[in-house]
């Protein structure tokens, strides 16, 4: 120490080496969160501190803390004792196989990971320069909500958190991971996001708890059962992915940033691939079933069109008459639509419609093309889906399709029936290219209920209506049930053999590359919500 002497007094001045050791004491302090207890007590649950979570994440070296000695400013109910740098949340930047991304981690050893003021400052930071430079940002979850000590710049500070998440939407990716618990008016972030992963068993998101449900409503019910991963990726559709642990929740985030940009300026990413892109797929020629009304996976023919191994399903357990999710074609990264004929015979309802919409806007916004494989009889019929809105939920996967400007294919492969083949990506709504199997039926409604209605009087008078009935349907599938009369008019471009549909894609795919398209001058559409 060296003494020096102002106005008489004494101060006793810290040496460079001394101030050394201070910075190295609270990097070791801020290193141990709210403490050895604490951190065994969140692995006991069977949960990785925030600072694992970000090892686990990021490339190796990789991470830059910003903010690492932000403490709250709180003085009331006793807080002006209790400070912890960091205030419960790391934040910085670092790279994710090389790219760069911006990240926050939730720290439940302080403060149960609650938002502060200060906390909330820490992730609009980074969110800030997330949008600056074009890059993603990623949240791992872990908070037991607001700091209710603070009481309204808490809430401020999650209106600060809302309001950045809503200006980056479609600006940059936005990826939350909930590792705990999530409620309150913390899901709203999360909720506004790109995607959402869960952890089975460990995680869960809902606004009011099990035990205001219970005094509002009566209702028994768990923390798990309310909105536990499995509730949530089954129930809601809320979540995205449903994650066994932590560790496979975070190798999705990975997964899922190689299939997306950095931003929406740049186009989609691309992968080295092996296979010889002239290469027929005759495996593909076996999957459709003689039986017109006979289902099969449409999964199969996703994992035979595009490299092998990279298709990447989303909302795999919500909506299942639907399959969604990512692959690489030739080593370029696409979207996929397919209904799903092994589950409700891939017809649209409400759910289906509104898991597509949100899928198919994710990709328009990220310069992502998309890939429509269509076996559709129409939309579910019944009271159940009218009284909940399969007008206005349908009309969302509609304006969706209609609205995207990105390269879109769409491949028939079976049915196509009614309003159901117009959304699903047809000619008519924008499509660039359409295909269809020569197994295709493409008409109004299937052949039965067609003959029907068309010959009801001339089945009625015949002296064996069942054997009428049964000439009018072969009448009606010999004219309509097949793709040719929508390839005289062009609403077909091209008859194809299943076989040669992965070699048409790549060559499709590759035509669009540069395609430009915009949209009307306006401020934005006002899509069905």
């Amino acid at each position: 120490m060296k003494e020096t002497t102002t106005d008489k007094r004494v101060y006793t001045l810290p040496t460079k080496e001394e101030k050394f050791k201070l910075l190295k004491s609270k990097n070791e302090e801020a290193m141990q969160g709210g403490g050895p207890k604490r951190i065994e007590a969140q692995h006991d649950k069977g949960k990785l501190t925030a600072r694992e979570r970000i090892d686990l994440l990021l490339d190796e070296g990789s991470f830059e803390e910003i903010g690492k000695f932000v403490m709250h400013r709180c003085k009331d109910f006793g807080l002006d004792k209790q400070y912890y740098l960091g205030d419960g949340v790391i934040t910085g930047y670092g790279k994710v196989n090389g790219r760069l991304v911006y990240v926050y981690s939730q720290d439940f050893t302080v403060f149960g990971g609650s938002l502060s003021e200060t906390h909330a400052e820490k992730i609009v930071k980074i969110m800030d320069l997330a949008m600056k430079n074009g890059a993603p940002v990623i949240g791992l979850n872990d908070s037991g909500g607001a700091r209710i000590q603070e009481g309204v710049t808490s809430l401020g500070g999650y209106a600060d958190i809302f309001y950045r998440n809503t200006r980056a939407s479609g600006v940059i990716p936005q990826i939350s991971a909930v590792m705990g618990p999530c409620a309150g008016g913390a899901v709203y972030s999360p909720a506004i996001t790109d995607f959402i992963l869960m952890v089975e068993d460990t995680s869960y998101m809902f606004v009011t708890g099990p035990n205001v449900v219970k005094t509002v409503t009566q209702e028994n019910v768990t923390a798990e059962e309310l909105g536990g991963a499995s509730t949530h990726s089954t129930k809601s559709g809320v979540t995205h992915f449903a994650c066994r642990n932590e560790v496979e929740c975070i190798q999705n985030i990975k997964r899922l940033l190689s299939h997306i940009p950095q931003n929406c300026e740049e186009n989609a990413p691309f992968a080295e691939f092996g296979s010889d892109p002239e290469k027929v797929v005759p495996e593909l020629n076996e999957i459709m079933p003689d039986n017109p009304n006979q289902p099969y996976d449409m999964r199969e023919i996703i994992e035979l069109v595009v490299d092998e191994g990279s298709f990447m399903e989303v909302h795999e357990n919500f909506a299942e008459n639907i399959v969604v999710g990512f692959g690489f074609l030739a080593g370029r990264s696409i979207g996929i639509v397919g209904n799903q004929p092994a589950s409700l015979a891939g017809v649209l309802d409400i759910q289906a419609s509104v898991k597509g919409a949100r899928f198919v806007r994710f990709c328009d916004c990220f310069n992502i093309p998309l890939l429509v494989l269509e076996d559709v009889p129409g939309f579910l019929p019944g009271t159940d889906q009218e009284w909940n809105g399969i007008i206005t939920n349908g009309a969302k996967l509609l304006y969706a399709f209609s609205e995207a400007t990105v390269p879109r294919v769409t491949v028939i492969t079976r049915k196509a029936y009614g309003g159901a083949y117009d959304v699903m990506n047809s000619k008519h709504i924008g499509a660039d290219l359409n295909y269809a199997w020569p197994m295709a039926e493409i008409a109004v409604m299937g052949a039965k209920g067609a003959a029907e209605i068309i010959f009801r009087r001339e089945i009625a008078e015949a002296e064996n209506p069942e054997e009428k009935l049964q000439e009018k349907v072969d009448e009606y599938t010999e004219k309509f049930a097949n793709p040719y009369r929508a390839a005289h008019r062009g609403y077909i471009d091209e008859v194809i053999l299943p076989e040669n549909t992965r070699k048409k894609l790549i060559k499709a795919f590759a035509m669009l590359e540069n395609k430009v398209d915009t949209l009307p001058r306006k401020k934005h559409g006002n899509i069905p919500l």
